[in-house]
């Protein structure tokens, strides 16, 4: 199958052509790595029209169960879902090891849904390297509405909010050292904040918690200037408050698409991932440059035994290379 009868399959909607092309995206050989560019080029005009939802939250706050159970609302609602569940890789084999699958059952059987678990590969902030261009493909296959559930919490999360447009923070009822474990920048990037778990006993707790969100966001910086950060409780369970907060996230996508800013703040992150691509190209390069893996080997005993800084060190490497 050539690049463009990949391309033309997948906007038909055929799934093994999405598969395919998502796994194209995720390879780093460089043949597969130029029929992707070429592939994702053919792919960008059927592209962005979705609404792209990053989710994230603390381990045990039941990220894949509320996919499970939101997604099915979603899908009530006449949505098509795409899932991309970034997982820990193992260190051994780079595979996905918490097969998001078993725990999606309700979405995984269903034709207008898409699940995709993808290996993190070790990358900064739990994200895979192509998940961004795995939305691009979702897109063109016409799946509307893009789930990004991330590994976990962390200041590395920057990576999901720079490719999703709403950023959605999961947290678990509670209060006092759950709070204080939250970072103050995971924090400032939530667009909106849910209470899961608020059902039987929990559900006085669920309340208090989000009035402890509420007030520490005002201690932040707003992440819309026009409004405060929305925090909602929400049960998986039972389902409650769940057309609420897509209600939320629809009325907050709205307001970006019709203000202009979500043009804007797609354009900023086609910026920044294009500058991060290009770090990403020189890194590789480099590492297959032979005289430049000549020179690493000599200058890492210096470091080791601090015969050279390691400013001075990455200097004299990348002399070899370019004049610099």
């Amino acid at each position: 199958m050539t690049v463009t009868e990949l391309a033309d399959a997948v906007v038909e909607g055929d799934r093994r052509a999405l598969a395919r092309a998502i796994t194209l995206m995720e390879s780093t050989r460089g043949d597969h790595r130029r029929q992707a560019e070429a592939l994702l080029d053919q792919l960008l005009p059927h592209a962005g029209n979705s609404v792209r939802l990053g989710v994230t939250g603390t381990p045990g706050v039941g990220k894949s169960t509320f996919i499970n159970r939101f997604g099915s609302l979603l899908l009530n609602l006449g949505h098509t879902l795409a899932v991309l569940a970034v997982d820990p890789s193992s260190q051994s084999t780079g595979g996905s090891i918490l097969g998001d699958k078993t725990r999606m059952a309700d979405l995984a059987g269903d034709d207008r849904v898409y699940v995709r678990p993808s290996p993190s590969g070790g990358v900064t902030g739990g994200i895979a390297v192509a998940t961004r261009d795995a939305i691009t493909v979702c897109e063109a296959a016409g799946f509307d509405t893009i789930v990004v559930e991330t590994v976990g919490v962390g200041q590395s999360e920057t990576a999901v909010a720079s490719i999703t447009d709403v950023f959605l923070l999961l947290v678990a009822p509670g209060g006092g050292d759950d709070l204080q474990g939250i970072k103050r920048g995971v924090m400032e990037l939530a667009d909106v904040v849910a209470v899961n778990k608020s059902d039987g006993d929990l559900i006085d707790l669920a309340q208090r918690t989000a009035a402890d969100y509420r007030s520490a966001l005002h201690l932040v910086r707003p992440k819309h200037p026009d409004a405060p950060t929305p925090v909602v409780t929400c049960s998986s369970l039972t389902e409650d408050g769940l057309p609420e907060l897509w209600a939320t996230v629809e009325d907050l996508h709205h307001r970006l698409a019709s203000s202009g800013r979500l043009t804007d703040l797609r354009s900023r992150q086609a910026r920044a991932q294009l500058e991060a691509e290009i770090s990403l190209l020189l890194t590789r390069w480099a590492a297959d440059h032979p005289e430049f893996a000549r020179a690493k080997a000599e200058v890492l005993d210096d470091v080791a035994k601090q015969r050279l800084s390691v400013s001075s060190a990455a200097r004299r490497l990348l002399a070899t290379i370019v004049k610099f």
